[in-house]
């Protein structure tokens, strides 16, 4: 059955003199034509083009036919087209729409300036791989390696494109912190066993806002999940504010990151937190009234039920000083079910259930997130022996 299409042509933003169409004639054919939109997207927004601003270029002008612009858009859209490994680059240097993509003058290759790189527009993986494993603190005495990254830069990037998204100051957000695992099976640099894993893993932090990432970090994991969060955080919430200073903002993470060091920072900073907390004895025996309840709902009603209890409560030895928690007293069919937030939400405002079922649960949703950057922008290849070529970011 012939294919009926509407429009026969869809024009593109030029490349300098060159026009960018897509037709369904049977010419040149690619299988990434959604590259195409990709483009689209960094020509509004020039994500890319910012990112590259965070790499310092040490290399002679006169002896480049690649831009730190080019080599950065190159990697990336490959990555966005599901190319995650460097080596596919040998192939890819002769791919014209990703040509197009990167920005080369010719897609087709053909302004080389050796015979023998003609008809491939872009760089190879050697070139690709010396800029990702350049030290950081290169300069132009390097041989071969000249192309730096600046770790600062990279981290106010992520923060500024965040800002840059919103066409209005918004009334408040919310950030969520969270650590994973990213098993890896070599001798990498930072390689130790995780007992609440259950391998051998770095222990890579994110942090985002919604569907925006705001950090990735990676790190060994023979460290407690929140270690450096505060510094993040911090780092995070003081540039948002530079350019958002009444914005309101909170924090949101599971009981990894319930840390005196943590709920007195923010106290101190305005900033509002919600903290799983883990259960023990003590927080147990507050809403032991709570669960009897829940457990006399459930074999009435023989579905889940669940009872709240707002109270106040300080560790032993810890905790600085008491604080907000909330209780929920759950019981299922497999039994109880015991659930705590610590919060600095104040009780009048935000009652009980709705702290702990529609803020604090919907953390949840940072879990796609981390899902995202790993199986999707390929986060867990990180099997180069040291922990510098081994972003969280692919």
């Amino acid at each position: 059955m012939k294919t009926e299409c509407s429009q026969q042509r869809f024009a593109f933003q030029g490349l300098k003199s060159r026009k960018v169409e897509t037709a369904f004639d049977g010419g040149r054919i690619t299988s990434d034509g959604g590259g195409l939109l990709l483009r689209e997207v960094e020509g509004r927004c020039a994500i890319v083009r910012q990112f590259a601003r965070c790499f310092r270029d040490h290399r002679d002008v006169d002896l480049i036919e690649h831009t730190v612009e080019q080599l950065v858009g190159q990697r990336v859209f490959a990555l966005a087209w599901g190319y995650e490994d460097v080596n596919d680059h040998e192939a890819l240097r002769r791919d014209a729409l990703l040509a197009v993509l990167a920005g080369k003058d010719d897609p087709t290759g053909q302004d080389r300036v050796r015979a023998r790189d003609k008809r491939k527009a872009l760089a190879g993986k050697s070139t690709l791989n010396r800029m990702e494993l350049t030290p950081e603190d290169a300069d132009e005495t390097h041989r071969y390696k000249k192309i730096a990254v600046d770790g600062e830069a990279v981290d106010r990037f992520l923060v500024e494109v965040f800002v840059q998204s919103h066409a209005t100051v918004p009334e408040r957000i919310i950030l969520d912190l969270d650590a994973t695992d990213d098993p890896i099976h070599g001798e990498q640099e930072g390689r130790f066993f995780h007992g609440y894993c259950g391998d051998y893993c770095y222990l890579p932090l994110y942090i985002f806002c919604g569907d925006q990432i705001l950090c990735a970090r990676l790190r060994w994991s023979n460290i407690d999940a929140s270690e450096g969060a505060v510094e993040e955080w911090a780092r995070i919430v003081g540039q948002i504010r530079e350019r958002w200073p009444d914005v309101e903002i909170w924090i949101r993470a599971d009981s990894g990151f319930c840390r005196e060091e943590m709920m007195q920072w923010c106290e101190e900073d305005d900033v509002q937190y919600i903290l799983g907390i883990a259960k023990n004895a003590r927080l147990i025996a507050a809403i032991e009234k709570e669960l009897e309840q829940a457990r006399q709902m459930h074999e009435e009603s023989g579905h889940g039920a669940r009872v709240y209890k707002d109270f106040s409560y300080q560790t032993h030895k810890s905790w600085s000083r008491s604080r907000r928690v909330i209780g929920k007293a759950a019981w299922l069919a497999k039994g109880r079910n015991p659930r705590f937030v610590v919060t600095s939400l104040p009780a009048e405002t935000y009652d009980a259930p709705s702290v702990h079922e529609k803020i604090y649960c919907a953390r949840g949703e940072m879990e796609n997130r981390i899902k995202e950057q790993q199986l999707d922008l390929f986060a867990d290849r990180t099997s180069t022996v040291t922990m510098r070529a081994n972003p969280p970011d692919g």
